[in-house]
C-alpha cells in the first residue's frame, strides 16, 4: 500500500509542469500549431534533428483529422513515398495498389503522436493561439491561452494571455490557416487565406507540399493550411500530402535555424522552397 497525499499529487503536477514549460516550452527553437498528420510530422522530424520543439492543440487530444478516415470510417490511405514516414512510426500497411496505402486510423495517430512524444516533442494541448509575436519584419513565436477560456462568458474579459518565443513558427492549422490570416491583417503581400478549392486528389496532394514553404521571415505554413491559402484543391481522405509536408516544414525549419541546407532533403519526391504558381478549381 502507498501514503500518497492529495498534497503530494498536486504540488507534483504543478511543479513537472511549471519545470517542463520554463525549461523545454518556454524559450524554443520551434513551435507547431496544430497536431494533425502535418503537424505531427513537422513536429517529430524537427526534434529529431536535434530542435527544441514544442507542439501546439487546442483540442485536449493531439491528432487532428487522423483519428477517422473518410465518412467517419477508422481506415486511413496514404500514397506513395509517404508510406515510409508511418513505418518509421510501426504503422502496419496495407498494400492498395497503384501506390495507395491503408491503415487503421487508431494505430496511425497513437503511434505518430508516440514516434514524436519519443523524439522529445512537448505538447500544450487544451491551448490556443491566440496570436503572433510579431516584430518588425519577422515572426519571434506565439501568443497562447487556455482554450476553455473561449467558452466563458463574454462579460469577463481581462483574461490576459502569455507568450512562448520560438525561432520559427510553423502553421499546420489545417483549413482555417489561423497564423496566416492573422498575419495577412498586419503586413501588406500576406494573402487572405481563400479556402481549398474542389477534390482533386492527385493535385491537391502535390500541392500541398509544394505550397509548405517559409511565407514571412519564421513563419512556414504547411499541409492544408499552405493548400487553404492559396485556394489549392483539397486532396479528400488521404493523408500522404500532409505527411510529407510536415517533412518539408521540419526541414525548411531546421535549414533556417541552422543556416545549413540539410543534406539529401525531399529524396524520392520533387520540392521546391517558394511558393509556385496554383492550379485552383474555381
Amino acid at each position: 500500500m502507498t501514503n500518497i497525499s492529495e498534497i503530494q499529487v498536486t504540488k507534483t503536477i504543478v511543479n513537472e509542469f511549471l519545470d517542463d514549460f520554463i525549461q523545454n516550452i518556454l524559450d524554443t527553437d520551434v513551435v507547431v500549431v496544430g497536431s494533425g498528420p502535418c503537424g505531427v510530422a513537422a513536429a517529430k522530424y524537427s526534434a529529431e534533428k536535434g530542435l527544441k520543439t514544442v507542439m501546439i492543440e487546442r483540442n485536449i487530444y493531439g491528432g487532428g483529422g487522423m483519428w477517422q478516415g473518410g465518412y467517419l470510417m477508422p481506415k486511413n490511405t496514404v500514397g506513395a513515398p509517404a508510406n515510409k514516414i508511418l513505418e518509421e512510426c510501426g504503422v502496419a500497411l496495407k498494400d492498395a495498389g497503384n501506390g495507395l496505402y491503408v491503415c487503421d486510423s487508431f494505430e496511425m495517430v497513437s503511434k505518430m503522436l508516440a514516434s514524436a512524444c519519443d523524439a522529445g516533442v512537448k505538447l500544450l494541448n487544451s491551448t490556443n493561439v491566440e496570436d503572433l509575436i510579431l516584430k518588425e519584419d519577422h515572426v519571434e513565436g506565439v501568443v497562447i491561452q487556455w482554450y476553455p477560456v473561449q467558452q466563458m462568458p463574454k462579460f469577463i474579459t481581462c483574461m490576459d494571455p502569455i507568450a512562448i518565443r520560438s525561432k520559427v513558427v510553423i502553421d499546420a492549422t489545417g483549413h482555417d490557416s489561423v497564423l496566416v490570416k492573422r498575419l495577412s491583417e498586419q503586413r501588406s503581400g500576406i494573402p487572405v487565406p481563400k479556402g481549398c478549392g474542389s477534390l482533386w486528389v492527385d493535385e491537391g496532394e502535390k500541392q500541398t507540399v509544394e505550397l509548405t514553404h517559409e511565407i514571412y521571415p519564421g513563419l512556414i505554413v504547411a499541409g492544408m493550411s499552405a493548400t487553404s491559402t492559396y485556394g489549392a484543391p483539397r486532396m479528400g481522405p488521404i493523408f500522404g500530402g500532409m505527411l510529407l509536408a510536415g517533412k518539408k516544414a521540419a526541414e525548411l525549419a531546421h535549414e533556417k535555424i541552422m543556416g545549413v541546407r540539410v543534406k539529401g532533403m525531399g529524396k524520392g519526391l520533387k520540392i521546391s522552397h517558394r511558393a509556385p504558381d496554383v492550379l485552383v478549381t474555381e
